[in-house]
C-alpha cells in the first residue's frame, strides 16, 4: 500500500499476490526506522568498573542491544541508565558493546566506557587476547574428560537463520572443554567450556555438531525425550533458558596493562537448585 512494491508499474496491495512468469515487478526497500535508544531504570549487577570500562552480568532473556522487536530492555537500555559515560564509537544503539551473549546465555560481559577502550577491546577480542569461559550442562554422557571441537562455522545452508558446520561462508571456531560432572542416570553431563574464537553460537553449535545439544537449546537439537529420568524432565521444564552461563572474563586493562579477572560467584537460578537435584 505504501508503493514499495510495483507490478507493471502498478502498486501491489494484496500480501497474498502469486507471481506469475513474465509478469515485472520492482522492489524498493524503504531506508530503516531508527531506533530510539532511550535509558531505562532496569537493574544491572556491576562487577568491576573504572573510567574507561566494567564488566557486567547480563541476566538470560535479556537482548544485548536494541533492534528490529526489541527496543527496549535491552543491555545498552540499562547502560545507558547506570553510566553517565559510554561509548558511542558505534552509536547509540551499541553504545558500550564490544562483544555479545546470545539472548538466552546468562554471563558477564565487558562493555566499554571511553572511546579509547572501545578501540582497544575490539582489537584484543580480535586478537583473541581475552579469556571467556563458560558452564554448560549437555545432554548425553560426554565419553572424553577433555577435548577440543575444531570444527569451522557458517550460516546453515539449511536455515538461514542458524548457524551450523554445513555451512556457507566458513570461519574457523575452536572450542576447548573439560567435563566436569556426569549424571548417567539422566543422562546429562556438565561441562566447563574455554573460548578460542568467538563465533555466533559458537558453543551450541559445536556441541550440538557431536551429539550432544545443550539443556533446553531446542534450536541446536535439544529433545526432551533424550532425558533419561523423570527429574531431569523436570528440571528442563523448571529451566525457562538454555544452560549455558559465561562466568569469567580475563584481560589485561587496555590503559594500565594490569590484569582483570571477574568471575560469577553463583551461577544464576534455578541452576543451582537444579545441580542439587541431580547430584541427590
Amino acid at each position: 500500500e505504501k508503493g514499495f512494491v510495483l507490478k507493471n508499474q502498478q502498486v501491489v496491495k494484496k500480501p497474498s499476490l502469486k507471481v506469475k512468469l513474465n509478469e515485472v515487478y520492482f522492489v524498493t526497500i524503504p531506508p530503516p526506522t531508527p531506533i530510539e535508544v532511550e535509558p531505562e531504570n532496569i537493574p544491572l549487577k556491576i562487577y568491576y568498573e573504572d573510567e574507561d570500562l566494567a564488566v557486567v552480568y547480563k541476566p538470560p532473556g535479556m537482548v544485548v542491544h536494541p533492534s528490529v522487536g526489541h527496543t527496549s530492555g535491552t543491555l545498552v537500555n540499562a547502560l545507558l541508565y547506570h553510566f553517565k559515560n559510554v561509548s558511542m564509537y558505534q552509536g547509540r544503539e551499541r553504545a558500550g558493546i564490544v562483544h555479545r551473549l546470545d539472548k538466552d546465555t546468562a554471563g558477564l560481559l565487558v562493555v566499554a566506557k571511553s572511546e579509547f577502550a572501545h578501540k582497544e577491546l575490539q582489537k584484543m577480542f580480535q586478537n583473541r587476547e581475552i579469556d571467556k569461559k563458560y558452564k554448560a550442562i549437555v545432554v548425553g554422557l560426554v565419553k572424553k574428560d577433555y577435548g577440543m571441537i575444531d570444527l569451522p562455522i557458517g550460516r546453515s545452508i539449511y536455515d538461514r537463520q542458524k548457524m551450523g558446520t554445513v555451512a556457507t561462508n566458513l570461519r574457523d571456531a575452536l572450542t576447548e572443554y573439560w567435563v566436569e560432572k556426569r549424571w548417567e542416570k539422566h543422562n546429562l553431563t556438565m561441562v566447563d567450556i574455554k573460548l578460542h574464537t568467538g563465533r555466533t553460537h559458537q558453543i551450541r553449535v559445536h556441541f550440538s555438531a557431536i551429539g550432544h545439544p545443550l539443556l533446553n537449546d531446542e534450536v541446536y537439537g535439544f529433545k526432551k525425550s533424550k532425558l533419561t529420568s523423570d527429574t531431569a524432565k523436570q528440571m528442563s521444564d523448571l529451566l525457562n533458558f538454555h544452560a549455558l552461563v559465561a562466568y569469567s572474563l580475563t584481560f589485561k586493562h587496555p590503559r594500565s596493562g594490569k590484569e582483570i579477572k571477574v568471575q560469577l560467584e553463583n551461577l544464576p537460578e534455578p541452576i543451582p537448585s537444579i545441580l542439587e537435584k541431580l547430584n541427590d
